[in-house]
């Protein structure tokens, strides 16, 4: 039975997941990536007309993926518990290493193509507004949950992961342990993520 080419996107998503989260954007070819699915170059690019088009789709994947694990794991919660929830399903997500590298590659490219960048930067502002809305905590509470969240993705670059002490460590230290705020704090305004940050963050809308 022949493929739809929404079937045949989800494949190249997924093909493109695993070589671009290996060899990063420059080093993938769009050849590779179809003749992972058993397509020809032609078709492949009826599909998605530009190798950024591709390398774009398999990145948006990463950050819907990590969205929706956060948004079921903090439902019905707030403040604290939400953030603790959210802690566990990032702790889970770190076990698909190709999730947690494709991320960094997006950043590596990011950082010469403006184009990527901005996309990149308004998925990262869009997670962290997410965060925020989803726990109603203050700006430096959801950069430490962030910062702590980057740190693992370097952490499953370098190949350490369950076992090793300081992953442990992190783990265990994720911001997200303590007690729920009372229902007497007054939510803060939710925060564009070039907005909390003490610099300037490059890409991000002024």
């Amino acid at each position: 039975m022949r493929k739809s080419a929404e079937e045949r996107r989800t494949e190249v998503v997924r093909a493109a997941l695993r070589s671009f989260s290996r060899y990063g954007f420059h080093g993938t070819s769009t050849d590779s990536i179809a003749r992972a699915i058993g397509v020809s170059q032609p078709y492949l690019f009826r599909l998605y007309p530009t190798k950024r088009d591709i390398f774009l789709a398999a990145g948006r994947s990463c950050f819907e993926r990590t969205s929706l694990a956060f948004n079921a794991a903090a439902e019905g919660l707030t403040g604290e518990e939400a953030l603790n929830a959210m802690r566990r399903a990032y702790g889970e997500l770190a076990g698909d290493r190709e999730l947690l590298l494709m991320q960094l590659q997006l950043y590596v490219a990011s950082s010469s193509d403006e184009e990527l960048r901005d996309e990149v930067t308004r998925w990262w502002d869009d997670l962290w507004l997410l965060v925020a809305q989803l726990t109603s905590l203050p700006p430096e509470d959801i950069n430490q949950f962030m910062s702590c969240g980057m740190l693992i993705n370097v952490m499953v670059a370098l190949g350490i992961s369950d076992g090793h002490q300081g992953w442990d460590v992190l783990l265990a230290n994720l911001p997200g342990d303590g007690a729920a705020p009372s229902g007497d704090e007054r939510p803060p305004e939710p925060l564009r993520l070039s907005a909390a940050l003490p610099f300037p963050f490059a890409g991000s809308p002024r």
